[in-house]
């Protein structure tokens, strides 16, 4: 038996991580902020691919509830695993802006401040507790951290930072046997920044022109390489940054 938390599990790439993680043996709890039923969704396919799903609400910018989260956390463990630990946590979670370096705002900086790093970082350090020795971390980048496209200085930033903790998170976590990588993903075909690549043709195009593989990356493609960094064969993997974008602007 393993199972993996995924901090905004209820659509997008955190879905198909979910349904990816369930198809390859795993069971899934799920996070989600006001899509309830988007959540209570995934949780019955993954159950339908025959694994275990529990649904929890969290808001990683609120990190006064952390201690809450983790109090309905052991509880949800306790009811449905039988107080197993957690074998791997992805944090997922992230909301998108789109906006010029000169006119993003303080109020924009410090959410996406909040959900992407302070969230993230003191969200992981309430769970190590529950995180088995041996276990993974997934953190979540974006190929922006690499290539550059106007409108997403802060949001890249923030991405950084994930990927520098990573590191850290790595080192320091080493001594339990937990590895810690990030998978930075390219444009992907989701509701993110509006849904842009997936409902816009000429950002669609311009997307797959700039990428190897000819095409803007679908949700599977993230939930699939996640998966496969779960797998107990990549254990020798850590400290890692993954991109996983089809081969987009090399």
């Amino acid at each position: 038996m393993s199972i993996t938390l995924i901090t905004g599990g209820s659509r997008g790439l955190g879905r198909s991580m979910a349904l990816a993680l369930a198809a390859q043996g795993t069971d899934v709890i799920i996070t989600y902020v006001g899509r309830r039923e988007a959540a209570e969704d995934t949780a019955a396919s993954a159950e339908g691919l025959g694994r275990k799903a529990a649904v929890l609400p969290l808001d990683v910018a609120d990190t006064a509830n952390f201690p809450a989260f983790v109090d309905a956390l052991r509880g949800t463990l306790a009811v449905s695993w039988g107080g197993a630990s957690l074998d791997a946590l992805v944090n997922n979670a992230g909301i998108g802006v789109s906006a010029p370096f000169e006119k993003t705002t303080e109020e924009q900086f410090d959410r996406l401040m909040n959900i992407h790093v302070k969230g993230m970082f003191f969200l992981t350090q309430h769970l190590l507790p529950l995180l088995r020795d041996g276990g993974c971390i997934v953190n979540v980048s974006s190929g922006l951290t690499r290539f550059c496209l106007p409108g997403y200085a802060a949001y890249a930033a923030m991405k950084g930072a994930v990927e520098v903790l990573t590191r850290y998170m790595a080192k320091e976590l080493g001594e339990r046997g937990i590895t810690v990588n990030a998978v930075a993903p390219g444009a992907i075909e989701t509701d993110f920044d509006g849904g842009t690549v997936r409902d816009t043709p000429a950002v669609n195009a311009f997307i797959a022109s700039r990428t190897a593989l000819g095409r803007a990356g679908r949700p599977e493609d993230i939930g699939g390489a996640v998966a496969a960094l779960l797998a107990p064969g990549a254990g020798w993997i850590n400290g890692q940054r993954i991109e996983v974008s089809g081969g987009m602007f090399l």
